[in-house]
């Protein structure tokens, strides 16, 4: 079995694999971590490997404590991957995106696959016909768009996600709401037809925190995956074990 550690910039995801089988996932605070830990190696005694990925602060600790109970593999730039990869500085590209790369690759062996990850960033990255991975965008996610408007204006308040009323906004609130979940649906909804003009058959995976929220608003055809970061880790795990 594999334990997969997914520790972001809020809260930290545990997610255990018997070969591609999702048996257990939940996400928690970081002061939780070491309860955590005995809790899942309790429950899951045969997890014999896990892969570390750090996409928030560095936390030694964290190898320290499960490399008392298994093997641990610390994702990182320089960690193997199953496809090529084409991007031009790979030492900055984001382990979580090193991740949904590899999950496409995987889910979609010889096809061309769009992975969109809505988060606390909203990231794009393509993955072709011939296994090579190019690259893709970076945007603010929805939370941060609304937190930039609170943030760089005077009177405008700090709001939490909801479906607009209307596109055209009839009051404040409202003006906001519309401004970030159409602004964001618009720009996934380029951002695709953009894609797929370039490459042909275009797959497209939504996943990340928002996922639920905007597939069902979305009108291109896409896959929902929430998990597909924890299946791509623990795929990278498979890979780097040998």
């Amino acid at each position: 079995m594999n334990l997969v550690v997914d520790i972001g910039n809020t809260y930290i995801k545990f997610a255990v694999f018997k070969k591609k089988g999702l048996l257990f996932d939940e996400y928690f605070e970081p002061s939780f971590f070491l309860e955590k830990v005995r809790s899942v190696f309790e429950a899951f005694p045969e997890i014999r490997f896990a892969i570390i990925a750090l996409v928030g602060k560095s936390d030694e600790k964290a190898f320290e404590v499960l490399s008392l109970f298994c093997k641990v593999h610390v994702l990182t730039s320089k960690s193997k991957v199953p496809f090529k990869n084409s991007y031009a500085t790979s030492n900055t590209l984001g382990i979580d995106r090193i991740a949904l790369a590899t999950a496409a690759f995987y889910h979609n062996q010889g096809g061309n696959t769009l992975v969109i990850d809505a988060g606390t960033c909203i990231t794009y990255d393509i993955i072709n016909d011939i296994n090579e991975y190019l690259g893709g965008a970076i945007s603010p996610g929805v939370n941060m768009r609304y937190k930039a408007m609170h943030g760089q204006t005077e009177k405008l308040p700090l709001l939490k996600k909801e479906d607009p009323i209307d596109f055209i906004g009839n009051s404040t609130n409202n003006c906001m709401h519309s401004g970030v979940i159409y602004g964001v649906l618009h720009e996934i909804e380029g951002v695709i037809s953009q894609y797929a003009q370039r490459f042909k058959h275009l797959t497209v995976i939504l996943t990340g925190g928002d996922s639920h929220f905007l597939s069902k608003r979305l009108k291109n055809t896409i896959f929902a995956d929430s998990k597909f970061l924890l299946k791509g880790l623990n795929y990278l795990l498979e890979y780097n074990k040998h």
